[in-house]
């Protein structure tokens, strides 16, 4: 049986895609330290461990046990508006714990890396909708980190061999999302105030846009990519970009279906690319993705999973400096 490695397997991407794996009845073995995902996402009978990725000696030890046949690394934080007030800590997440995966890869001869990064890498001076042959530009220390590791699967493979394909995907929502942390996922966000009822928070004046995509429909290019397409770069997500203050708008509208009336309020704006969304034609051609997210219905689904959930505690971060830091995170 086909042994895969899931890192972040209680978050978004892990708890759907490990299903999915299951399902098709590969061997799934998951790590997470549910610093962003929660046990309830696991699915059933699957053994995840909670070591430390920073860890080297233990992801190597962890490896030499398990003897996988692939890797797809989906941990990390991804919140790059916090990302420059958190450096080391980013740094160390997502950078120190993807370099001890991709040396313990190489060390016990891993069929392919697959490595989700980010949109994150385009920055601010490409124009979108954004293709795989720009030239990396990102803004802040998040993006840096992912374009990094990128870099390092570059090396890897022309150094030692390893097989690896990347994707960027962005603007992922659906159940089993993180709704619990201030700092990023913002529908999600808006969801658990909501819940809360507190008013929907906006950055800025919200013409920003971004292009939301339901992770269902990730799975089966995810699964493509463990055989094929060694060393390509693929950005996944949706096609129709929206404004953020439409976007708030829909949450407002399918809020009134369980009952809530949110009022939206507008913040001091944030250090971010005022437009990213991609362009997907290669994921298509070459992966069969075909993204059908209908963004008021996924939002529905949401909403009645949310409402199932515990009340848990917001996530709040130890920052590293607080100078710049926006008024919005210092209470």
């Amino acid at each position: 049986m086909t042994k895969v490695l899931i890192t972040g397997i209680a978050g978004l991407l892990g708890s759907h895609f490990s299903r999915y794996l299951l399902k098709d009845g590969y061997d799934v073995v998951g790590i997470d330290d549910f610093s962003g995902g929660y046990r309830e996402n696991l699915p059933e009978g699957v053994f995840c461990s909670t070591l430390n990725l920073a860890d080297f000696d233990a992801v190597d030890k962890f490896f030499k046990e398990q003897k996988f046949d692939y890797v797809y690394h989906f941990a990390a934080y991804a919140a790059e508006g916090l990302s420059p007030f958190i450096r080391t800590f980013n740094y160390t997440n997502n950078v120190i714990a993807s370099a001890n995966l991709i040396t313990a890869s190489i060390n016990y001869d891993v069929k392919k890396f697959i490595f989700t990064s980010s949109n994150g890498v385009y920055g601010e001076e490409n124009t979108p909708p954004f293709v795989e042959t720009m030239q990396p530009k990102p803004i802040d220390p998040y993006g840096i980190a992912k374009y990094a590791v990128e870099m390092d699967l570059k090396n890897a493979y022309e150094q030692f061999g390893l097989n690896y394909s990347i994707i960027r995907p962005h603007n992922v929502i659906g159940i089993y999302q993180n709704i619990w942390d201030r700092y990023r996922n913002v529908i999600g966000i808006w969801i658990r105030q909501t819940l809360h009822h507190e008013p929907l928070t906006v950055y800025g004046d919200g013409l920003q846009k971004r292009a939301f995509s339901d992770m269902v429909y990730y799975n089966e290019p995810f699964e493509k990519l463990m055989t094929e397409f060694s060393g390509e770069i693929f950005n996944l997500g949706a096609d129709k970009e929206t404004s953020l203050i439409e976007c708030a708008k829909l949450v407002q509208k399918c809020a009134e279906n369980f009952g809530f009336k949110p009022e939206i309020i507008h913040l001091e704006p944030r250090v971010e690319a005022k437009y990213a969304y991609a362009d997907h034609s290669k994921a298509k051609r070459l992966l069969g993705f075909e993204d059908k997210t209908d963004l008021e219905r996924t939002v529905n689904r949401m909403f009645e999973w949310a409402i199932t959930q515990p009340d848990r505690e917001v996530k709040t971060m130890s920052y590293e400096t607080t100078k710049n830091l926006y008024s919005y995170w210092k209470g």
